[in-house]
C-alpha cells in the first residue's frame, strides 16, 4: 500500500489535546456514555464503547485503544476485574475508572487503574485533566493550555434508554430479590441527570418493605413519561 494514502495521525494541541488518541469507554449507562463520547469528541479523541465485560473483551481482542475507562459496576461484573486484567496486560492502555460511589476510587486503584473519574462526567476541562494526567509525557499537548469550562448535555433520548431499562430491570430485582446491580445503576443515571429525587430513592431500594419497589415504579414511570 503507498504510504501516502494513508492519513497522518492527529497530534494532541492546545485546543484537542487528545488528538490522536482512541479511547474504549465501558459503561451500561447510555447516558454516561453520551455524555463521555462528547467529553471525547470536543478534545479531538475517538471512541468506541462497551456495555458489559463481555463487550469490552471483544473490542480488546480486536482493537488497541490508548485509554480504556472502566466503570466500577457492570452487568456481568466488577469493572475491577477488568482494570486488573488491563494493568497486567503486555500491552498496557492508560486505565481510568469510573464510577459514582466516592469508595471505588481506592479499589480501581487497588486494581491498577492510573486515575479515576467521578460521575457525573460532564466537565471538559475535568475530563481532559484526569485523562492527560494519566497519559505518557509523550502523548501530552507541549506548552500551556487554557482551562475550558465547558460542559456538555446529553441527548436526553440516551436518558429514557436508562430508565426503560432500568424498569425491565426493576422487574427482575423483584422476581429475584436481587437490588444491587440495579441500585447501582440508577444511581450513576441519577448523578448524571442530576436527578436528587431519584438518587435519594435508591438509597431504599431492596432494604426497605414491600412498597419501596412500588414507589420506585411510579418513579421510574413518571421519568419515562417525561421524556417522552
Amino acid at each position: 500500500m503507498d504510504d501516502s494514502l494513508i492519513p497522518p495521525v492527529p497530534k494532541p494541541s492546545r485546543d484537542r489535546p487528545l488528538a490522536g488518541s482512541t479511547v474504549l469507554v465501558v459503561e451500561d449507562s447510555r447516558f454516561a456514555s453520551e455524555a463521555i463520547r462528547l467529553l471525547c469528541l470536543r478534545s479531538g479523541a475517538r471512541i468506541r464503547r462497551a456495555d458489559s465485560l463481555g463487550s469490552a473483551r471483544r473490542h480488546l481482542a480486536v482493537y488497541r485503544p490508548s485509554v480504556v475507562i472502566v466503570d466500577m459496576g457492570l452487568p456481568d461484573g466488577s469493572g475491577a476485574e477488568l482494570i486488573g486484567q488491563l494493568a497486567d496486560g503486555a500491552s498496557r492502555p492508560v486505565i481510568l475508572g469510573l464510577s459514582g460511589d466516592p469508595e471505588a476510587r481506592a479499589r480501581a486503584g487497588a486494581a491498577g487503574a492510573d486515575g479515576f473519574l467521578a460521575k457525573p462526567v460532564e466537565s471538559l476541562a475535568t475530563f481532559q485533566q484526569a485523562v492527560l494526567a494519566a497519559l505518557p509525557p509523550e502523548a501530552r499537548p507541549g506548552g500551556l493550555r487554557p482551562v475550558d469550562s465547558e460542559t456538555v448535555e446529553p441527548d436526553p433520548v440516551a436518558l429514557a434508554e436508562d430508565l426503560l431499562n432500568a424498569a425491565d430491570l426493576l422487574t427482575e430485582a423483584r422476581a429475584s430479590g436481587e437490588y444491587g446491580y440495579l441500585v447501582h445503576f440508577l444511581q450513576g443515571v441519577a448523578l448524571t441527570a442530576h436527578d436528587a429525587e431519584l438518587g435519594a430513592a435508591c438509597a431504599d431500594l431492596g432494604d426497605g418493605p414491600a412498597p419501596v419497589p412500588d414507589r420506585m415504579e411510579a418513579l421510574l414511570r413518571d421519568r419515562i413519561a417525561a421524556t417522552g
